[in-house]
């Protein structure tokens, strides 16, 4: 059997829409979930996605796959919410923000003479994981545990590969200001992790 060409196409007719929620439904979900952190933002991204999916059906045309097509919507989705929310921020929150990039040069010398303490991957060895269920149910655990907007980012940067100036745009914040949270949810995400998950295996 020969590989196809990586030109090819795909179907370019998408299945019956009945049958869209059985299909994609819990794929979807999930996806949102890891994103957004929460049951009902997430069920109605869903939703959303089907109705836009549904709308958009002449603007399918078989260069992926209908799933990849649908997480695609779902993926401007979240980020449409993610900006919203970041708009949204309280005042105090801007405030924290801005006290956390003033520690950033003091945080960069740190990091600089204590290494083992500033990880520059998120966590060791993701390609031995990543397809471990298991595994995706104590990240989402560990990502709970930060907070809202630190998440957010996370989730931008690592989870979709979002580059930075994207996100930086997206969310209206400094380059200064994403590498804080990053740096933050990279201490706190591997120090879960090895707790819950890599000293249990």
């Amino acid at each position: 059997m020969g590989m196809k060409n990586k030109n090819t196409l795909y179907p370019s007719t998408l299945s019956d829409p009945e049958t869209w929620v059985e299909q994609h439904g819990d794929y979807l979900f999930r996806y949102a979930m890891m994103r957004l952190r929460n049951k009902e933002f997430a069920e109605n991204m869903v939703q959303e996605t089907f109705l836009a999916a549904l709308k958009g059906k002449k603007s399918f045309s078989g260069r992926s796959t209908e799933r990849t097509w649908m997480v695609g919507i779902l993926k401007h989705k979240i980020i449409d919410h993610y900006r919203k929310d970041f708009r949204e921020r309280p005042v105090t929150d801007l405030q924290n923000l801005q006290f956390e990039e003033e520690q950033t040069v003091d945080q960069f010398y740190d990091a600089m003479e204590n290494p083992r303490k500033y990880p520059k991957d998120w966590m060791p060895d993701q390609q031995a994981v990543l397809s471990s269920k298991e595994f995706w149910v104590v990240l989402h655990g560990c990502m709970d545990k930060l907070p809202k907007t630190t998440s957010s980012a996370f989730a931008m940067r690592e989870l979709d590969d979002m580059d930075t100036p994207e996100i930086c745009k997206e969310l209206g914040i400094s380059s200064t200001n994403l590498w804080v949270m990053l740096h933050r949810a990279r201490l706190q995400l591997r120090e879960c992790l090895e707790r819950n998950w890599f000293e249990k295996k």
